[in-house]
């Protein structure tokens, strides 16, 4: 098919809705893998005699790489063509399955995870940069919130998947089952979705991709192991350092070279960091939530991981409903981009309290009140966010818009599970002694039935407080991003690209 540089005019591409049905599939194959491998570590332990450290490497192999080339992939794709990236993402995340499912030693299969990330990498950006490009302003909303809804909908869908799949199956079945939907998505995106790419063909930035690849991976790493290893220990100092310089030649060297990948100028844009801060926090309050209170449903309340993931996916449906109905497509025209993400994130910030002043009282009950508040100021917040992002950069940079807009979440993701377990981990240090300052290790150390009650109740305050500190940092990003953007958005306002949809 034909190469373009934009969306189609009026009304957008004539098989829009139909390219959206096959991109949401693709995107929801590799989302449904970051979860998915939780519920098998059992069956991985015992299979492939994998250690602990085996066992973490097999999860953060993937989110290490993908976020790692996430800019990188988006960049590729406006370069060379987003059709044939995605076409290459599906290929390389087929094939990495294929080596996952057979995989008979830990060393193999986090080898494959790792190639599973790269082909991810190409997936997450090329999908959000061809919505972007198919489908007009007056649709582009609704197109993102359907888009975004695959997110929630793989984070719901995964542990639940993989529970079924292995009542059934061997463990390597989880992997293998991607197979079959990457067949369809190969020959559904060669059918349907049109080639788009920047019509001038910028030289490639090859010194800004290693250093952006480089910088992000020692960013996210310095995240995942800060509560394996603590934040002051050398894994994280010196990946963080690592992180830091890197990251900052990078910059330097977009600043300077005449083709940059990321043009840092994005920056100077309010409406971009606006919703730049926004993405960052939601990921962070929802995820280090998320994380949390999956312990507190096994650990103190008794749910077995099958049923505490059902109980966490009230948060997923709300958000799914919310955006089938197209609510955060109708209400951003009424009260415009800064009210639809400052009101959504309130109540993502709501939803995190009422789970910590209720959860503890009132058990579950006060738990799910908190999840469906939540879910609906996802629902609300995340669209336009995307949309606030991807508007801020020109069409022909759709790639890496969607590369920032996708590490942005990674990032934010990692942050939540890190500092809030840090916070609550403190705060349950100091309630039960030094020696057991593990939930699963305290329950197991305890003298009796009082003494198991007592670090439970230590748990659920330590939680209460993880819950608050996470509520009052989305708070204070939602306000950060309202104001940003409405500033942004008055006459003599920060310039920019912006195109409101």
């Amino acid at each position: 098919m034909p190469a373009s540089t934009a969306a189609e005019p009026s009304g957008g591409h004539p098989q829009r809705w139909l390219i959206l049905g096959v991109i949401c599939l693709a995107q929801l194959t590799v989302l449904i893998d970051n979860t998915v491998l939780n519920v098998a570590i059992p069956s991985l332990t015992g299979s492939l005699d994998a250690s602990t450290s085996d066992v973490q490497w097999m999860i953060n192999a993937y989110a290490l790489v993908q976020s790692g080339l996430l800019l990188t992939a988006g960049n590729a794709a406006d370069r060379y063509g987003r059709r044939k990236m995605l076409l290459a993402g599906l290929v390389l995340f087929g094939l990495g399955s294929l080596a996952a499912g057979l995989a008979r030693t830990s060393a193999q299969l986090i080898a494959a995870r790792a190639g599973m990330g790269v082909g991810g990498a190409l997936l997450m950006t090329t999908t959000l940069a061809v919505v972007v490009l198919v489908f007009d302003d007056t649709e582009r909303v609704r197109a993102i919130a359907l888009w975004s809804t695959v997110s929630s909908l793989g984070f719901a869908a995964g542990p639940l998947l993989g529970g079924f799949v292995l009542e059934h199956f061997w463990w390597g079945a989880i992997f293998l089952i991607n197979l079959p939907v990457v067949v369809l998505g190969l020959v559904a995106v060669a059918a349907l979705v049109p080639e788009s790419k920047h019509r001038q063909g910028d030289r490639p930035d090859l010194l800004g991709a290693l250093l952006s690849t480089i910088g992000m991976t020692s960013a996210v790493y310095a995240v995942i192991s800060g509560p394996e290893h603590g934040w002051s220990s050398a894994h994280v100092l010196v990946s963080a350092g690592l992180a830091a310089v890197v990251l900052t030649l990078f910059a330097l060297w977009e600043l300077r070279t005449e083709h940059p990948m990321l043009d840092m100028h994005f920056f100077t844009d309010q409406r971009f960091t606006g919703a730049v801060a926004g993405v960052v926090l939601v990921a962070f309050g929802m995820t280090g939530s998320l994380f949390l209170l999956t312990q507190h449903l096994q650990f103190v309340l008794g749910y077995d991981p099958l049923d505490a993931g059902l109980r966490t996916a009230p948060l997923a449906v709300t958000v799914v409903v919310l955006n089938l109905s197209g609510v955060a497509a109708r209400l951003l025209p009424r009260i415009g981009t800064p009210g639809t993400i400052g009101l959504g994130m309130s109540l993502v910030a709501a939803g995190l309290a009422a789970i910590a002043v209720l959860g503890g009282a009132h058990g579950y009950g006060g738990m799910l009140v908190g999840l469906v508040v939540m879910g609906v100021g996802v629902a609300l917040s995340m669209p336009a966010m995307a949309n606030a992002i991807m508007g801020a950069i020109p069409p022909e940079k759709a790639g890496v818009g969607a590369g920032i807009n996708g590490t942005l979440a990674e990032f934010g993701n990692g942050l939540g599970v890190a500092i809030l377990g840090a916070v609550l981990n403190s705060r349950f240090g100091a309630l039960v002694p030094v020696s057991a300052a593990s939930l699963p290790a305290a329950l197991a150390a305890a003298g009796g039935p009082a003494e198991r009650a007592r670090i439970s109740e230590a748990f659920a305050t330590s939680l209460e407080t993880s819950q608050l500190v996470g509520a009052a940092a989305v708070l204070a990003g939602g306000l950060l991003a309202a104001l940003l953007l409405r500033r942004a958005e008055r006459p003599g306002g920060a310039p920019g690209t912006f195109r409101e949809a």
